[in-house]
């Protein structure tokens, strides 16, 4: 399996969607630039910029690397010559799987190297009014990969049951938008504002609460840009909601993909 993460990474530095991805993160080099424009939050602004370029170029990442590596490998006929090998379908889909999460990791800590020196830079520059919690900040990143890397779980169980492009990159963005506003659905479900909701609306809305992902859970932006306490029992229950979630997802998906019919 350690053959196919390998073959997978390299294959991921030889596309030029990625190539194309990267780019964007030259704008990275703008930030401090941006971000003086506001006299009184510059170091702030860096840090909601950077965040945020960090988060839309691993959401690019994973939705377009995670929905298209199997739907790549099999319109290619890689995948028969591959699996024509002693290596069983369950361990291959974890080997691209674990190729994809390795590179998003990677990318990762590339972009929030270059975030720490944009902050660093802009706190230097005009000291901000609140310290900056360079741990909240890195443990930020590091929880926003693993809310991409569960979404490439979420790529590779639609790019099992679909035999087209368009499921699972749309089905993965679509999933994204959805989990993104779960927790806040079911906040509003649990208010006396949603007295009015029907009981039916009620059990369906708070069932897709319990089905979809929760990516708002991976969220800890607003503590790193204001310096707000992490609460490691928060930590250690959105990390095991990780493991769960992706380990239920790679299951299913292996399941499908091993009973699949290969062109």
């Amino acid at each position: 399996m350690a053959s196919i993460i390998l073959i997978t990474l390299k294959g991921i530095f030889r596309d030029r969607v990625f190539q194309g991805i990267m780019v964007t993160a030259l704008a990275f080099l703008l930030i401090p630039v941006i971000a003086s424009l506001s006299m009184r939050q510059v170091t702030e602004l860096s840090l909601t910029l950077s965040l945020s370029m960090i988060s839309f170029i691993l959401l690019l990442l994973s939705v377009f690397l995670g929905g298209t590596s199997l739907w790549k490998d099999i319109e290619r006929r890689y995948t028969s010559s591959v699996l024509g090998l002693p290596l069983s379908r369950q361990r291959y889909l974890l080997g691209r799987f674990g190729g994809t999460a390795l590179f998003v990791m990677i990318a990762a800590v590339v972009l929030g190297a270059a975030a720490f020196a944009v902050v660093l830079y802009s706190s230097a520059i005009y000291p901000p009014e609140r310290p900056v919690i360079w741990s909240t900040m890195g443990l930020c990143i590091l929880f926003d990969a693993l809310k991409y890397i569960l979404l490439i779980a979420v790529a590779f169980f639609f790019s099992t049951v679909s035999t087209s492009f368009f499921l699972p990159v749309f089905g993965t963005i679509s999933i994204f938008l959805a989990g993104g506003v779960t927790q806040q659905v079911y906040e509003y479900l649990r208010s006396p504002a949603s007295k009015s909701l029907s009981p039916v609306v009620k059990q369906i809305a708070a069932g897709l609460y319990y089905l979809l992902p929760n990516f708002g859970a991976f969220d800890f932006k607003v503590n790193a840009i204001y310096g707000l306490p992490l609460h490691v029992e928060g930590l250690l229950l959105t990390l095991a909601y990780f493991v769960v979630y992706v380990g239920i997802l790679l299951s299913i998906s292996a399941a499908i993909f091993i009973r699949r019919e290969m062109r």
